[in-house]
């Protein structure tokens, strides 16, 4: 977009070297996401229920776009501008107030929660529209295309947060429906119309390396259950061979995106003709399913940890074997997207864990991670192979 910065350090630079590099004030406000995925685990572990389930499910939708929006802002404006990093503080005290509703988000703290998730964006993007005008007319309309629908959610998130049960349920599922939807119809708004895929100039090696990061504080979470839960636990055979498992089962993610779905995604998002296009379309929302997966496969190593042997109950089974389908699965659709090549060891993967779930009720929760694991670390290696060749062939269809 070639605009003049009337106020340029308010900009992150384009087209140098270290243009797509993340600063120190990023890896700083990714703490309070550390947090809130923390919060969303434990909730789901407390109210282990399928309406637990549903619970926590949308409030990591709201995690996710409260990080992924702030991730496409500063994508634009540069990290080391002053007044830039006075508003990822102040995200960061809003996003603190966010974190520790979600516990009680639908419950006494729903107001707290509702509150804050609108504030966080509503403030951010205002923010951004005031800055984007004084150099990237462009863009400012697009923010204030999105300014506009994030106001319309936030009335649905204040308002459920005032309401109980079912009826917060509801408002909130329609905020849900509205943040989500509004990418996909380009910020529609009357009069000044629709955002285009050309008009989201993003630098793309910065988008690819802050998705990783929240790969990673996801990751983390992992870490922290398995390591609290184990340090609590009496030293045996059965606990430590549960911890092992459940460590190569996070090593085994960390591997499979990695080495395999970051270094496809960077290699495509760089080649893109159209960046923003393949930002939105694979990094917005596939992310959601990847941390959602590494959240569930968190809770399925507290159960492993807890009780590795005896009768497997029906629910535990089902977060086991779903936790890494569901994780599987999502680096397949973003490999889809990105590439058009269908992820042959990630499918293979699917179908292992499908014939596992036939036999998982002669099973114990340690066999049964066990044998989930290995299939996580067989996809691994071969997807290290399948990614080496993928990244040879040139991105045709980006342009």
């Amino acid at each position: 977009m070639a605009q003049a910065h009337h106020r340029p350090e308010l900009f992150r630079s384009r087209g140098l070297s270290d243009s797509g590099k993340v600063s120190f004030i990023e890896l700083f406000f990714d703490l309070i996401f550390v947090f809130a995925v923390t919060q969303l685990s434990h909730s789901l572990l407390e109210n282990f229920t399928w309406m637990g389930a549903l619970h926590t499910a949308m409030l990591t939708m709201a995690v996710w776009w409260a990080w992924n929006y702030t991730t496409w802002v500063i994508n634009w404006l540069s990290p080391d501008a002053l007044p830039v990093r006075i508003m990822l503080f102040s995200l960061m005290l809003v996003g603190l107030v966010m974190s520790t509703s979600i516990p009680e988000a639908f419950g006494h703290a729903g107001l707290y929660f509702g509150i804050s998730y609108a504030a966080f964006q509503i403030g951010r993007t205002a923010f951004t529209v005031w800055a984007l005008g004084h150099g990237a007319p462009v863009n400012q309309i697009n923010l204030v295309r999105i300014l506009c629908w994030l106001i319309l959610s936030g009335v649905f998130w204040v308002a459920g947060g005032t309401q109980e049960g079912e009826i917060r349920l509801a408002l909130w599922g329609v905020a849900l429906l509205i943040d989500y939807v509004a990418p996909s119809l380009g910020f529609w708004v009357p009069r000044i119309g629709r955002s285009t895929a050309e008009d989201w100039a993003v630098e793309g090696s910065h988008m690819a390396e802050r998705a990783g990061l929240f790969i990673i504080i996801a990751l983390g979470e992992s870490i922290i259950v398995m390591g609290a839960t184990f340090a609590g636990l009496e030293r045996n055979a059965e606990t430590v061979l549960a911890f092992l498992v459940s460590f190569l089962g996070t090593v085994s993610m960390w591997w499979i995106y990695f080495e395999t779905t970051s270094r496809i995604g960077h290699h495509y998002i760089v080649n893109a003709r159209v960046p923003g296009e393949l930002a939105r379309a694979a990094y917005t929302y596939t992310h959601l399913l990847l941390a959602g997966g590494i959240v569930l496969s968190a809770v399925a190593d507290e159960f492993l940890l807890a009780h590795p042997a005896g009768h497997l109950e029906p629910g535990v089974a089902l977060v086991i074997l779903g936790s890494p389908a569901l994780y599987l699965l999502s680096n397949a659709i973003f490999i889809w997207i990105v590439s058009r090549m269908i992820a042959v060891p990630h499918a293979t993967g699917l179908v292992a864990l499908g014939l596992l779930a036939a036999f998982s009720h002669a099973l114990s929760s340690l066999v049964l991670s066990a044998a989930a694991v290995f299939v996580l670390l067989a996809v691994a290696v071969w997807g290290s192979r399948f990614s080496s060749r993928l990244c040879t062939l040139v991105p045709k269809h980006h342009g």
